[in-house]
């Protein structure tokens, strides 16, 4: 009889366990999930938002979430491209002068290759001037390297709905209107050519420094 009730009272605590288990996964499902993703919307006060929280927020969007990083090598929690091309420009106003960019396409360093065209005394740089002129709400944008630009390849057909929905302008495959400047000069020919690559078919071109053409400025996430 004592054997019985101890075997009962033993699978009635088993029981119990599986219920609360099952109990405590409906209650962790409940929490929201506020990780940044790409698509969502950095605004100018700095905040992430996903695309239903923006729309409620009354917040105004600078740029849209294209990547997030995982390896903790890489500084940043992602990267956001800035929601309007800039005019085209000039990477540099004079051929002859190396500006000391990485020159390496696998680098995603186009923070570190644009304050290196700034900091090039012996030419100046429109195409990094204006971009860092965009610095303002905290945001701090630069032009990306060949890398960075692969990256927003990529992420072009998932982010160009939220980049319209934003009133910005949506990165264009058009032959006429794909092709952006790096920050990354070329290796072996950093005095006189840069990298410009193709939001149309991924391709990468050696250019002229003088030659202008647009860029599309990214940011890189912090928060």
């Amino acid at each position: 009889m004592k054997k019985k009730f101890y075997n009962k009272a033993v699978g009635l605590v088993g029981m119990l366990a599986i219920t609360a288990l099952f109990v405590a996964c409906d209650e962790h499902r409940d929490y929201p999930d506020t990780s940044m993703k790409p698509c969502h919307i950095l605004c100018t006060d700095g905040k992430v938002l996903s695309v239903s929280d923006f729309e409620h927020s009354g917040k105004q969007a600078i740029a849209v979430v294209f990547h997030v990083n995982h390896d903790e090598k890489t500084e940043g929690n992602g990267y956001a491209v800035y929601l309007w091309d800039l005019e085209p420009l000039a990477f540099a106003d004079s051929i002859g002068v190396k500006q000391n960019t990485s020159a390496d396409i696998a680098a995603l360093d186009g923070f570190e290759n644009t304050f290196a065209l700034l900091n090039t005394s012996d030419a100046s740089s429109p195409l990094a001037e204006k971009a860092f002129d965009l610095w303002r709400y905290g945001q701090s944008s630069y032009i990306p390297s060949v890398a960075q630009m692969r990256l927003l390849y990529h992420a072009k057909e998932k982010i160009n709905p939220i980049i319209k929905m934003c009133g910005g302008d949506t990165l264009s495959i058009e032959a006429d209107d794909c092709w952006h400047w790096t920050s990354t000069e070329v290796a072996g020919q950093q005095t006189a050519k840069a990298w410009l690559f193709s939001m149309s078919s991924g391709a990468i071109h050696d250019t002229p420094k003088t030659q202008a053409h647009q860029v599309r400025p990214i940011i890189t996430i912090n928060n």
